[in-house]
């Protein structure tokens, strides 16, 4: 099963940011996706997805959150 993840995007370098992962920076695709630093993306297989507002990226990182609590 793959899963995406949501960072939030530091800065961008043409079509490829440094992305946050709780502190795991890593160099992103945004090729598909209008974003900006200081927003947040969903990431799957080194390619963001969506961007998307704060509050959802905090409500999907609450449930793996309590996932990982199990």
């Amino acid at each position: 099963m793959c899963v995406a993840y949501p960072g939030k995007v530091l800065d961008i370098d043409g079509r490829v940011a440094r992305v946050d992962f709780a502190g795991n920076v890593v160099r992103v695709n945004i090729g598909v996706v209008d974003t900006s630093p200081g927003e947040y993306v969903l990431v799957h297989a080194g390619c963001a997805i969506e961007s998307m507002p704060e509050a959802k990226a905090m409500e999907i990182l609450e449930i793996f959150g309590e996932m990982e609590a199990r």
